[in-house]
């Protein structure tokens, strides 16, 4: 092993909600340090006492966390009141970490946030309003998608999300409200082809890698979306893409300089009714199952070799290194 620079692992049991996965993620994830002749070790924490603790109890360089934050549920992403920020906790203690900063963690999360910031930039993004505080009253632009401003894996995305008048977004606005316990976000609805760009690396080292995403469209109900239950189970294509290749990736890179993107970040994007792209979500820890997620699937495309996801790994630890 080199030297004795040490990587920890920080997951618990949001981890496969909030990022990059659970437990079995984490080991895989730990396998593939160590294969690149880096030291690696696991802190299961639930709230900032055993995180603390756990990152006391051995040697720590760096921390590469699954976790935006301690929450008490573990299902959805939600961004309690109370939630106690893993970037926060490392930055008292001057503890680096894999991953965007703090404050563009806390961006990327609330998705309305993320547009408001990339479009002061002049970032291509959907037409976007939160409701609360809006109401579903001031949206004057139909067809419109509606979705909860503070979740990813698609969760609350079904083909009730695509609204066509007033009433129809009201009742999906109140819908999200019940149920997830938080503020929806309705954006113009953009019926092209989606595409997701795998970021990895800094400055002139950063490596941007578009793929294209398809299902099969027997797999889709009324709309062709990307509901929670198409995601992650196998469903989902990525391929090289043969058209918007160097529009995704000028306009991935536009996203990370307005966002202060670090090391590791997914972006997804999709046609708007133009035939252009527009960033639906810019997500700070993307999954990392070693075949089902989109971040290995497109590193193994730009790069095959007997085992990409070793390498990819390698990669974006060696990019938060240097």
């Amino acid at each position: 092993m080199e030297d004795d620079f040490t990587v920890v692992l920080v997951t618990g049991q949001g981890g496969d909600a909030q990022g990059w996965g659970d437990m079995q993620v984490t080991q895989s994830v730990k396998a593939a340090i160590e294969r690149n002749q880096v030291k690696c070790r696991v802190v299961l924490a639930e709230n900032k006492e055993e995180l603390i603790c756990g990152l006391q109890n051995g040697k720590c360089s760096l921390v590469w966390s699954s976790l935006y934050f301690f929450s008490g549920r573990s299902d959805i992403v939600g961004i309690p009141a109370d939630a106690e920020w893993i970037s926060d906790i490392l930055d008292e203690l001057h503890i680096p970490y894999i991953g965007p900063s703090g404050a563009t963690m806390k961006k990327l999360i609330e998705k309305f946030d993320t547009h408001e910031v990339m479009a002061n930039a002049g970032v291509a993004v959907p037409k976007h309003t939160l409701c609360p505080p809006s109401s579903p009253d001031e949206i004057d632009y139909f067809p419109a998608f509606v979705k909860p401003n503070g979740e990813s894996r698609s969760v609350g995305i079904s083909d009730q999300s695509v609204v066509q008048n007033r009433d129809e977004l009201a009742a999906q606005v109140d819908c999200i409200q019940k149920k997830l316990q938080q503020a929806a976000l309705v954006e113009e609805y953009l019926p092209g082809r989606e595409y997701t760009v795998l970021v990895i690396g800094n400055g002139k080292k950063r490596e941007i890698l578009p793929g294209r995403v398809t299902v099969d469209a027997a797999h889709y109900g009324k709309y062709p979306i990307l509901r929670s239950d198409l995601r992650g189970v196998g469903l989902t294509h990525i391929s090289i893409p043969t058209e918007h290749r160097e529009e995704a990736i000028s306009l991935a890179a536009a996203a990370c300089d307005a966002l202060d993107c670090r090391d590791h970040i997914r972006i997804d994007m999709r046609e708007g009714a133009d035939g252009k792209l527009r960033i639906m979500e810019v997500n700070g820890i993307p999954g990392l199952k070693p075949i089902k997620s989109w971040s290995p699937q497109i590193y193994a495309l730009y790069h095959p070799s007997d085992d990409p996801y070793t390498a990819l790994i390698g990669a974006i630890v060696s990019a938060a290194r240097r």
